[in-house]
């Protein structure tokens, strides 16, 4: 099964043990999710099936937006509502609009240091398997970008808020840094992904809906394949200019606005490949899928 399917992942859940029950679901083993989820998290994850998986780093810079709630009072070691709480407890004693003053500083770019309880690599091993198994952890701050962060209300100790964020950017990090900042400790208590890239939560299935379906009501949850990628014009090709294309030769291709990547198919539906505009109408395949 080709393809991408949005689904809304439930809290209590890894994205890991999203795609394991997608696989069950689909019977296809190669999957591969657009930016993980922390357990606690719902919302928004897309998932590549089959041969689709090759199109991953096309997405790998898709802004991301959220809706949570930050609590105050006491930081945990996981920057979140699952962690160990760490330090003493200190009441919040800012207001709604104290608190927004401070998160001023959390605007446009800025050096994040990422939770070491994530999945950030080192060494080729993810922080937070080294964090569980006792090891010292040494991450490095990472140039994100936040483009909105606002605090929309504070009911006691607990503020609600709205962010989108670059990809790479920690939610938690934000939370965390705020509660330095308001001088009494935060962590991240709720979390939902609302958009990622081009894909927004009224898009989303639920898992629920994804075990109960058949093979046949899987395929038609699938997004057409011309709509994916938005960015990248389609364009349909003979036999003869695809045989080129699989051998990784040039071909040329109409212009379009002189986009620089575009998707290449032999049918309204049969995505073949990936292609890079060399200069003009010539085409260098970058990525062939069949």
């Amino acid at each position: 099964m080709n393809g991408l399917l949005v689904l809304d992942k439930p809290s209590g859940v890894t994205s890991h043990d999203v795609v394991a029950i997608v696989r069950r679901a689909t019977g296809e083993k190669s999957i591969g999710h657009l930016g993980t989820l922390d357990p606690m998290a719902t919302g928004v994850l897309p998932l590549l099936l089959g041969k689709y998986t090759r199109l991953a780093q096309f997405f790998g810079q898709a802004e991301k937006h959220y809706t949570g709630h930050i609590r105050f009072g006491f930081a945990t070691d996981s920057f979140d509502s699952e962690g160990t709480p760490v330090g003493n407890v200190r009441p919040l004693t800012l207001s709604l609009e104290e608190l927004r003053a401070l998160g001023q500083r959390f605007y446009g770019e800025i050096d994040q240091l990422p939770p070491i309880f994530s999945a950030k690599k080192i060494n080729g091993v993810a922080a937070h398997k080294l964090a569980r198994a006792g090891a010292e952890v040494a991450v490095k701050p990472v140039r994100i970008t936040i483009h909105n962060f606002a605090l929309t209300s504070l009911d006691g100790d607990t503020a609600a808020f709205t962010m989108a964020v670059s990809a790479g950017g920690y939610v938690r990090s934000v939370a965390h840094e705020l509660g330095q900042l308001a001088g009494c400790g935060a962590h991240l208590s709720s979390l939902r992904r609302t958009r990622a890239g081009a894909f927004a939560l009224e898009q989303a299935i639920t898992l629920d809906r994804i075990k109960s379906a058949s093979i046949a009501e899987l395929r038609a949850l699938l997004p057409h394949p011309r709509t994916m990628l938005p960015e990248m014009p389609s364009v349909t090709v003979d036999d003869q200019v695809a045989g080129r294309l699989r051998n990784g030769m040039q071909v040329n291709l109409p212009d379009f606005s002189q986009a620089p990547l575009l998707k290449i198919f032999t049918t309204p539906t049969d995505l073949l490949a990936i292609g890079r505009r060399i200069a003009g109408t010539l085409v260098q395949p970058i990525i062939v899928l069949n």
